[in-house]
């Protein structure tokens, strides 16, 4: 029976599709125009099969194709090759019987797994958009009353510009140590993400949210200062040209969060927290320094 096969039936009830290819020109163009989760190669004869074994070196060679995860299945390799297989990069070598459920379940965590690795934030190895949007969702869902918090650094830019970008990815992740050591040192059952960029998201208990937020500021404003020159502190400003090509002063960084309460489902969905975190987030940027401020109107 067919790798072919057994995929269709493993995939038949699932909303997904699969590309049959020959050439690694194909599967180039295959990744270039959908969406892949996973790549499988299989063979049977040792001596054609090592040409798949080479197939995984060029994927993991090409910067397009090598993040996604490969499979190779061969039902009685030689241990040489399921080694070589490993040490060419593949993520996974099936071999031996097919056994379907057990199969089903290593195919399905390696795709999981896949996802949430590339949701993590490589610089501060916080959970990503993707993981976030997870977690806000469940907690939604089971109708729990939390506090949802938006932190974001204020003139980032212009400290990036200044200093460099080494400075600039520094400042990013002292920033998510800090939410990250106090959130959950508060809290153990805490979430703590890194959106993008400078913006970071961290959601905890509704009756610890205003201890957590007052001392993550105060944290912040004491460590930033190691990332300043002493000129720079001393006169409490640099001068950076803004998007207008303008010479102008950016104080000392500082850091804005906004805060939303989830209290008795008042949100159905993810979509209405982060417009009102956004607009609530442009209202606490506008206040000088480092600050928090938590959203007290009702849902819109």
């Amino acid at each position: 029976m067919s790798l072919d096969f057994h995929l269709q039936q493993y995939f038949s009830k699932s909303q997904i599709s699969l590309h049959f290819y020959d050439t690694f020109e194909e599967l180039v163009i295959i990744c270039q125009r959908h969406e892949i989760d996973i790549i499988i190669l299989a063979g049977g004869e040792e001596n054609i099969f090592i040409k798949e074994v080479e197939m995984v070196s060029l994927i993991k060679r090409n910067m397009f194709l090598a993040i996604i995860p490969v499979i190779l299945f061969h039902p009685s390799p030689d241990e040489h090759l399921v080694i070589t297989a490993y040490q060419a990069g593949v993520e996974d070598f099936i071999y031996g019987d097919w056994k379907e459920k057990l199969v089903e379940v290593r195919i399905q965590k390696i795709i999981e797994r896949s996802r949430r690795d590339m949701s993590i934030n490589p610089s501060t190895h916080l959970p990503g958009p993707t993981i976030i949007e997870h977690e806000l969702s469940e907690q939604i869902n089971n109708n729990s009353e939390f506090a949802v918090a938006y932190a974001d650094l204020d003139n980032f830019k212009a400290y990036n510009d200044y200093y460099g970008y080494y400075f600039g990815d520094s400042i990013i992740r002292l920033t998510a140590r800090i939410i990250k050591d106090i959130v959950f040192d508060v809290c153990r059952e805490g979430f703590v993400g890194h959106i993008a960029g400078d913006d970071y998201i961290y959601i905890v208990p509704q009756d610890k949210f205003e201890f957590i937020s007052k001392t993550i500021i105060k944290t912040f404003d004491s460590l930033i200062r190691l990332k300043y020159e002493d000129a720079d502190l001393d006169r409490g400003y640099i001068t950076v040209k803004n998007r207008r090509g303008v010479t102008e002063e950016f104080p000392i960084l500082t850091l804005s969060i906004a805060i939303i309460i989830n209290h008795k489902g008042m949100f159905k969905h993810v979509g209405e927290m982060s417009k009102m975190l956004a607009d609530l987030k442009k209202a606490t940027k506008l206040k000088p320094g480092s600050n928090y401020m938590v959203e007290r109107r009702s849902k819109y």
